[in-house]
C-alpha cells in the first residue's frame, strides 16, 4: 500500500489531463452545494491521496445499488473514483468466487490495517432464524458484518436498506431486517462512524461525492439527524423541483392522464411524496443527467426516507396519517396549507380574469 501510486500518478498513467480532473472536482463541488474555492482544494488535496482500501458487502438486497452505480453515464465521475480506490470485495463485481474470495476480503482487512479501509455495504441484515435468511461462506451477514467492521475507519450504508431496514424491514419484516446503524446501537457489532446515503436505489454520484470528500478531507462530511450527508440531503425532492412554480400556482395534475398531468403539471395531488423526501434527485438525475422520476411524469415515492414502504398509498396526497413523525407531519400540514392556498390563489386569478373579460 505504501508504494502505490498517489491519484494525480494514477490519473496521469490514465491519460487523464489536469484540466479534466479540474471539471470534475468542479462538478463534484457544485453538486455538494461547495463554494468554487473548494474545487481547487479538492484539486490539491486529491491529487496527494494515495488509493483507499474498500471493502463492499452485499447482504439482503436486490444488487440495484451496484446496478444504479456501474450504470453511470460516460465519461463518468464514478469511474474515476472506482478505478482509483482499491475495491477488494465484492460480490458482484469480483472475479474471484467461494474460498478465493473470502480469503481476498481477510488479506484486505489485514494489508489495510486498523483504520486503513471503509467499509460500503449495501442491503439490510436479517436476524431471524439465527441469521439463516442470508449467509455468505458459512457465515451470517450478522458475523461477517461485525468482523469486517471492527477494524474498519468508517462504514458507509448505501442504499435504504443498509441505511433504514427497506422493502426487507416492511411490515410484517419476516427475516427479521435489521439496518446496519441499529445494529451498532445494540452493540450486536462494533460502532464505527456512519455515513447513510439511502435511496431505492440511492443516486450514482452521491455515492461517489461522498467517498470524494472522504478522499480529500480524511474524514466524513458534514451529516444531517440521519447521518445522511447534508451537502445532497440538504434539500427536499419539493424545494428543487422543476414543477415546483406550478405548485405555487395552484395547478395540479388530478391523475395521470388529464390535462395537467400532459401539461406538467405538480404531482401531489396524485401522491407525490417530494414535500417530505430529502435527496439530490431533481438536481444530481439520473441517466446521464437526463431525468428523474418526476420529469418522467412519476411522483416521488420518498424512497431515501425511512419506513417509507409502509408510509401509506404512493399514490393519495400526503396527509397526517401517512407520515408518524413530527417533522413528517409537519411538512404534510405545511405542504397541505399551501397547496390549499396556491388552489385559491388559483381559482381567484381565473374568477377575476373571466370577470374582466365579461
Amino acid at each position: 500500500m505504501a508504494d502505490s501510486p498517489t491519484l494525480g500518478e494514477f490519473l496521469l498513467q490514465r491519460g487523464i489531463s489536469r484540466r479534466g480532473f479540474m471539471k470534475f472536482c468542479t462538478a463534484m463541488a457544485t453538486a455538494m452545494a461547495m463554494p468554487p474555492a473548494f474545487a481547487r482544494d479538492m484539486v490539491n488535496n486529491l491529487e496527494g491521496a494515495k488509493r483507499e482500501s474498500v471493502i463492499w458487502l452485499s447482504f439482503q438486497e436486490c444488487t440495484g445499488c451496484t446496478e444504479s452505480l456501474t450504470r453511470s453515464h460516460s465519461p463518468t465521475l464514478e469511474t474515476l473514483i472506482f478505478d482509483f480506490i482499491s475495491l477488494d470485495y465484492h460480490h458482484t463485481l469480483q472475479a474471484a468466487a467461494g474460498k478465493a474470495a473470502e480469503k481476498a476480503r481477510e488479506q484486505a482487512m489485514e494489508r489495510a490495517g486498523p483504520g486503513g479501509y471503509l467499509v460500503i455495504v449495501d442491503g439490510s441484515v436479517p436476524l431471524g432464524a439465527g441469521g439463516a435468511y442470508s449467509t455468505i461462506a458459512g457465515k451470517t451477514n450478522l458475523q461477517m458484518l461485525a468482523e469486517t467492521v471492527d477494524n474498519a475507519a468508517a462504514v458507509i450504508s448505501v442504499g435504504t436498506c443498509a441505511s433504514f431496514g427497506g422493502i426487507p424491514y416492511a411490515d410484517p419484516n419476516p427475516t427479521d431486517a435489521r439496518s446496519v446503524e441499529s445494529l451498532m446501537a445494540n452493540g450486536q457489532v462494533p460502532a464505527k462512524p456512519v455515513i447513510n446515503i439511502s435511496g431505492c436505489p440511492p443516486v450514482p454520484v452521491v455515492i461517489t461525492g461522498t467517498l470524494a470528500h472522504y478522499l480529500t478531507f480524511g474524514k466524513i462530511p458534514a451529516l444531517d439527524h440521519l447521518n445522511r450527508p447534508k451537502p445532497f440531503f440538504g434539500d427536499t425532492i419539493h424545494d428543487r423541483c422543476y414543477r415546483r412554480p406550478f405548485y405555487d400556482q395552484g395547478k395540479f395534475a388530478k391523475s395521470f392522464d388529464d390535462e395537467g398531468a400532459r401539461s406538467g403539471w405538480c404531482l401531489y395531488e396524485v401522491g407525490c411524496k417530494g414535500p417530505t423526501t430529502y435527496n439530490a434527485c431533481a438536481t444530481a438525475k439520473w441517466n446521464g443527467g437526463t431525468s428523474f422520476p418526476i420529469e418522467s411524469g412519476h411522483g416521488c415515492l420518498g424512497c431515501s426516507e425511512p419506513n417509507f414502504w409502509d408510509a401509506g398509498s404512493f399514490y393519495k396526497p400526503l396527509s397526517a396519517g401517512m407520515w408518524g413523525s413530527a417533522e413528517g407531519l409537519g411538512a404534510a400540514a405545511a405542504v397541505g396549507a399551501a397547496a390549499g392556498a396556491g388552489a385559491a390563489w388559483a381559482h381567484r386569478r381565473r374568477h377575476a380574469h373571466a370577470k374582466e373579460e365579461g
